[in-house]
């Protein structure tokens, strides 16, 4: 016999939640906001690592590890996220995070050279 999980009420705001994002973004313009603002704040998070892990200097390869570490999470969601066609705004976000992590990590990068 096989039981199906109860649905929690913190499960249910969440679903809900991510439902009423997903009718609130059907504007092209709030997709793209809400794209952009992702996207600059896996900027300021990518940034903000790699300045604080650049001033330590003892976590280096600690940081690298996090960052490479969630950035694979998140492909993997994205992989989970992908089929499901009532999901694209989260794939959407997912995918400006990561750009925006990518590109902070990338400028720290260059301020090293």
């Amino acid at each position: 016999m096989v039981f199906k999980p109860q649905k929690t009420k913190f499960q249910l705001l969440v679903v809900n939640n991510l439902e009423n994002l997903s009718q609130w973004a059907l504007n092209p313009w709030r997709r793209y906001s809400l794209a952009l603002t992702v996207a600059l704040t896996g900027y300021f998070f990518g940034s903000s690592l790699g300045m604080i892990s650049a001033v330590v200097e003892l976590i280096d390869p600690v940081g690298a590890f996090l960052s490479v570490f969630f950035i694979e999470i998140l492909i993997q969601f994205r992989r989970r996220l992908r089929i499901d066609n009532r999901k694209k705004v989260l794939v959407l976000l997912i995918d400006s995070l990561r750009l925006g992590l990518f590109y902070g990590f990338f400028t720290e990068s260059l301020k090293l050279l």
